[in-house]
């Protein structure tokens, strides 16, 4: 006969964005628990509010499952005596199993035979097995964990009750001085406690005390509700999927209203309008057909619709103080010009180690043109970057931004607007935040793209001058994402980013203008570096590329983050080719030999003179029509080109010694084969690649 058995977590409430993935952390435990112990189950639904986590397991086993298994003991001469008898070892080894020497057999194992015995494990009743799930509760992880009374026990919040039943019998454990029963509690404040009979009853006689326990159908009642509403008025409600789950796991049941604000406020950009209510006070807002921000509101109250009218005008009170805080901080903004603003930003620290704000700007300044005459921006851009490098963080003092931080670079794209500055520096100043997750939205200017960069590689070369440098799992000035934000943007805006080079043309530039603020940025410029190349290696890694081709580009001598996006591309691209395993083969051939060469750094000479066979002589031509167009080909193109030089490099090692003993002979051939080896690293250290 199959079971359900429910498990219910009461709690004081616990914070909106903990709740789901909470519940997901329980469903798992709970499955793992369940196969580790051999009980087999159908099916675990979950129920999840601010105040309880709850699973119902249906189809439950009424026993674990028997086991059975072979366990090897002592070898055959030491479980017998010389009499034939069983000694002592093997009377002890069977004991221990559980079994007797009758169950004895004999097996080979690599020449010597050795004590076998059948193990079996007798299952034991899901009633007895149940109480075990106390260390599962107890186990559970948490963001934000706490103690309360007099226990030393941490969990997101106090445990207030326990509900454990097996159809319609308690199956007891204890936490803390919380004992497990049939009794739950309904809504705080609409509902009254609640027996639970039979387990299959729990979500019906919560729904009769005023608590949705099943997030998924309370989510939908809230979406009908506000669906609802916007048809009654006559509007447009996006919901915003973040929201909607956050409101959802604010309340038990659940009761949309609309709310009503003073249409004087639409004057404030709607951006500051929709983060007052979205943001600061978890309402949705509302739009005409035409699309047209109005002065309305839904919100979602956690109870039934009794004295709503109270509920409403509270919830308008509380918008309409926030309103007219933004609206003050707007009008007070606009009394002071852009200049007033970068003035403050000279008094502003970025990071007490750094600088201040205005330095960084001063640093970023440079940056940006030199970034931008690389990529090749007109020179209107070029100005557009200028002007918004000189003022780009003046919003971060303006009393808006102080009053709602999230609004900045959106306040900044406003202000300069109303102040004159033209659309492609007003929108350069809210992109250069670009993007703010791993997968976030990327500028669409170039401008923007330009001090995007600029500010990322900033922070990042800066931080690392201090020697404040991400380890391990500690990042705590987004470091990470800052240079993957490069990483996505170069590719996005399809610009070459050679890191090396454009780091030490910026820091010439830093340099000439007395720019570096004292800041040590050579030190750790091969770091820096490095670090780039990491974040290529975590793009790749989203991407679910080949291990072996990412190791291959990144280990290459090539520094430009699109050249190795590219490079990888075109080795994925040829990877199933008839002849790449023997083309690769060929080329890393080359690098083996190549690494034996002690020569860094210096331009390589080949003398034909000193050629000894023809191998030699075509090795070389071929290799110099490679290098005298590798320039203007494609990273694809050079990959072909030198995957046609692999019969002149097989025909080469076949008819030719390197290490020869005469010492101008074997450099002349190491420096034929560190041309080639050069060659070939700017595609990829090839030699990471897996070829079968």
């Amino acid at each position: 006969m199959a079971h359900t058995y429910l498990l219910e977590i009461g709690l004081e409430e616990i914070p909106a964005h903990v709740v789901t993935p909470s519940i997901i952390q329980l469903k798992k435990r709970v499955s793992d628990f369940l196969t580790d112990q051999r009980l087999d189950y159908s099916e675990i639904q979950t129920y999840s509010t601010p105040r309880r986590l709850a699973v119902l397991i249906s189809g439950l086993a009424e026993r674990q499952t028997d086991i059975a298994e072979e366990v090897k003991g002592p070898a055959k001469k030491i479980a017998l005596d010389q009499e034939g008898n069983w000694s002592k070892a093997a009377i002890g080894f069977t004991r221990g199993q559980g079994v007797t020497t009758d169950d004895i057999t004999f097996k080979e194992l690599k020449g010597t035979e050795y004590v076998y015995v059948t193990k079996k494990t007798v299952g034991e009743p899901v009633e007895k097995v149940l109480p075990k799930l106390k260390d599962v509760v107890m186990k559970m992880n948490f963001p934000t964990m706490m103690k309360w009374a007099n226990f030393n026990f941490k969990y997101v919040r106090p445990i207030r009750w326990l509900v454990s039943l097996l159809d319609n019998k308690v199956v007891p454990f204890s936490i803390l001085d919380v004992t497990a029963s049939n009794l739950s509690q309904g809504h705080r404040f609409l509902g009254k406690p609640v027996t639970i009979d039979q387990a299959t009853d729990y979500e019906d006689d919560l729904k009769n005390e005023f608590v949705m326990a099943d997030a998924a159908k309370r989510k939908q009642v809230i979406k009908d509700q506000i669906d609802q509403l916007a048809a009654d008025f006559d509007w447009t409600i996006q919901l915003d999927q973040d929201l909607l789950e956050e409101v959802n796991n604010l309340v038990e049941w659940p009761t949309a209203f609309a709310g009503h604000f003073d249409e004087k406020y639409l004057e404030i950009p709607e951006e500051v309008l929709i983060t007052s209510m979205r943001d600061h006070q978890r309402f949705f807002y509302v739009r005409s057909q035409t699309g047209k921000l109005l002065p309305n509101f839904v919100s979602v109250r956690n109870g039934n619709r009794e004295h709503l009218d109270n509920v409403i005008r509270g919830n308008e009170k509380v918008l309409t103080a926030r309103l007219e805080d933004a609206a003050f901080f707007y009008h007070e903004d606009q009394k002071h010009s852009i200049n007033y603003f970068v003035e403050k930003l000279k008094k502003v620290s970025f990071h007490d180690k750094i600088g201040t704000m205005y330095e960084k700007m001063e640093r970023v300044q440079l940056i940006a043109q030199e970034l931008g005459k690389f990529v090749g921006l007109t020179e209107s851009e070029l100005a557009a970057v200028k002007r918004a490098s000189e003022i780009y963080k003046f919003d971060l003092v303006t009393g808006m931004v102080g009053e709602f931080p999230e609004l900045q670079g959106i306040m900044g794209e406003k202000y300069a607007l109303l102040q004159g500055e033209s659309p492609a520096v007003a929108t350069a100043i809210r992109e250069h935040y670009m993007p703010i997750s791993a997968d976030g939205e990327l500028p669409k200017t170039k401008v923007g793209a330009v001090l995007a960069i600029a500010d990322k590689f900033d922070d990042i070369g800066s931080f690392f001058a201090v020697d404040l440098i991400p380890t391990g799992s500690n990042d705590p000035y987004a470091l990470r994402r800052q240079a993957l934000g490069i990483v996505r943007i170069t590719r996005d805006q399809n610009w070459h980013f050679p890191i090396k080079d454009l780091q030490e043309d910026f820091l010439k530039d830093l340099q000439e203008n007395q720019a570096t603020f004292d800041l040590n940025f050579k030190q750790h410029a091969n770091d820096v570096r490095e670090f780039m190349k990491d974040r290529v290696r975590q793009w790749f890694s989203n991407k679910k590329a080949r291990y072996d081709i990412v190791e291959a580009v990144t280990n290459g001598s090539n520094t430009d983050i699109l050249n190795m996006l590219d490079a990888a591309k075109v080795l994925e691209s040829h990877k199933n080719d008839q002849n790449f395993k023997e083309n690769i083969e060929a080329l890393t051939r080359v690098i083996r030999i190549a690494e034996k060469s002690q020569i860094t750094g210096q331009k390589l000479v080949v003398d034909p003179d000193l050629f000894e066979n023809e191998s030699e002589k075509a090795l070389f031509a071929g290799v110099q029509a490679v290098q005298e167009k590798a320039s203007d080909r494609t990273i694809n193109e050079n990959f072909e080109a030198l995957q046609k030089l692999r019969p002149l490099i097989e025909s080469y090692f076949d008819q030719t010694m390197i290490m020869v003993d005469d010492k101008k002979i074997r450099e002349n051939r190491l420096n034929q084969l560190t041309i080639l080896a050069r060659l070939i690293f700017s595609i990829g250290n090839l030699k990471e690649l897996v070829v079968k």
